[in-house]
């Protein structure tokens, strides 16, 4: 018989961080390693090439077209069995309202808020949010490693921006267990005792925020 998979103590991660860090990357790997759902965010925005050419609007438009399906799939996803089902996302619905405050004008901000409040309190919140950080140049080189179209022309000043606005969010951050780790120096996807050492850290995540900095970051 195979031998059963290891076990996590929660059933429900989020994997949080600025875009090309990795966090696809990592949900795809724990779900196969422990045998868990996927729950991978809708990237799918007919407002997102408008919001990246900066045309008037666009972010409004586009920041609530991703509000509105980040709650309809948490929804979804508090209805599922979280006592039998190990479940992985790639994203956490607070993470909705870091973009918005980078992106939305003082007017649209208040629209925006009114929604997000009446939405929040029926989201689910994860047993443990993993936040992968990566310094800009890091970031960079993932998203032109893996070339997608949307994404090219993502300038450094905004990935500098986000990156910041996360650093910035989960500096305050005590709604869940929090693992925070920096990525600069280890490469999960391709060199496997990486992972290993990761995983090593995910399991033994406890209460409060934890910190894992590898050798040489």
């Amino acid at each position: 018989m195979a031998e059963a998979p290891p076990k996590l103590p929660f059933r429900h991660i989020a994997v949080e961080g600025p875009i090309g860090v990795g966090k696809t990357s990592l949900v795809d790997m724990l779900a196969k390693r422990f045998r868990g759902t996927k729950v991978l965010e809708d990237v799918e925005n007919p407002f997102l090439d408008e919001f990246y050419k900066d045309k008037r609007g666009a972010a409004f438009r586009c920041q609530l077209f991703f509000l509105l399906s980040r709650y309809d799939q948490q929804q979804k996803l508090a209805q599922r069995d979280l006592f039998t089902e190990l479940m992985i996302s790639d994203y956490s619905f607070p993470k909705d309202k870091i973009f918005a405050y980078l992106t939305l004008e003082d007017s649209e901000l208040m629209i925006y808020n009114r929604l997000y409040d009446l939405l929040v309190e029926t989201v689910p919140k994860p047993e443990l949010v993993i936040y992968l950080q990566g310094n800009l140049e890091t970031l960079v080189r993932r998203i032109r490693r893996r070339g997608r179209d949307y994404e090219k022309s993502i300038s450094p000043a905004y990935l500098k921006e986000l990156s910041d606005a996360y650093a910035h969010y989960f500096y305050r951050y005590e709604d869940t267990p929090l693992l925070v780790v920096n990525t600069n120096e280890i490469d999960f996807v391709h060199k496997p005792e990486h992972f290993e050492a990761l995983v090593e850290q995910i399991a033994r995540a406890q209460k409060g925020t934890q910190y894992y900095v590898p050798l040489g970051s």
